[in-house]
């Protein structure tokens, strides 16, 4: 790694490490070229980014303490107002940097996500993004089968929360960095595919590696119920007359551009498949 990448990296993780990010440099390039024009980044392919995720201990080293210091204002999705408070953080503390952030569920007016964080996080060498295609003769026919994330420590059981970029800071000699593949076999692929398409209430797909640490029974709890009625469980709102019976995890609105089936295969966003337990 380039010693102003290292540098720049540590300085970023001494601010979101200890809260149970993790942080990871990559070239917007390298995004950008498996995308088409839409969805592209709008800067030179050489300019540093920087991907950030949260581990199972960004519930009791962030969010916890957050909503104990933030009750005074209003709430709307505690976990979104803690990440965007950390990486405000970064930017207020390096404003030399003149970091611009984009968190994973932030959108243009036309509902398109301004960033693929699925596709961030494989070409930042952080988690495979496993996809249909990743499976030799797949067994599903016409059915529909997103693509899912898997972390080398973490299997499931992280977040990705939206990179950060530099405009002005290029870096071409930056080496990539391929992300393990945790899940080598056919079989392995199909039945984390299949596990996080059509059995992801049991939470048993994030266990596709054996992961050094999970989500504890009470963050577990959390995801699990509809954001309407997440405050309510904090104690932070009245229960809601009308409980929400809709998944928690919305269906994208993404409309897959046509430019070819290489391209399509890096449009899922980090929110899918449409029924899912949760971050």
């Amino acid at each position: 790694m380039e010693p102003h990448v290292a540098e720049l990296k540590q300085k970023i993780e001494d601010t979101l490490c200890p809260f149970g990010f993790e942080v990871y440099p990559f070239q917007v390039g390298w995004y950008n070229e498996l995308l088409p024009p839409a969805f592209h980044l709008p800067f030179p392919g050489p300019t540093l980014a920087f991907l950030v995720l949260s581990t199972p201990a960004m519930f009791d080293k962030a969010l916890k303490p957050f909503l104990k210091s933030y009750q005074p204002q209003p709430l709307r999705d505690p976990v979104d107002q803690c990440v965007s408070y950390h990486l405000r953080s970064v930017t207020e503390k390096f404003p030399e940097l003149q970091i611009e952030v984009i968190a994973d569920y932030e959108v243009h007016p036309n509902r398109r996500p301004k960033i693929l964080a699925q596709t961030a996080a494989h070409v930042a060498g952080a988690a495979y993004y496993y996809q249909r295609q990743d499976v030799d003769a797949d067994p599903w026919g016409t059915k529909h089968i997103a693509g899912v994330c898997i972390h080398p420590r973490f299997g499931g059981w992280f977040a990705i929360r939206g990179v950060m970029l530099l405009p002005g800071i290029e870096v071409p000699n930056l080496p990539p960095r391929k992300p393990p593949d945790c899940v080598p076999t056919r079989a392995g692929r199909i039945t984390l595919l299949e596990g996080f398409n059509f059995h992801w209430r049991d939470w048993t797909y994030r266990d596709a590696v054996t992961p050094a640490e999970r989500y504890s029974e009470e963050q577990k709890i959390y995801f699990s119920t509809p954001p309407a009625q997440r405050l309510a469980l904090l104690g932070l709102a009245p229960p809601s007359e009308h409980p929400s019976t809709t998944s928690e995890r919305p269906s994208s609105t993404l409309t897959k551009p046509q430019n070819s089936s290489r391209a399509r295969s890096w449009l899922s966003p980090s929110v899918s498949p449409p029924l899912s337990p949760g971050p």
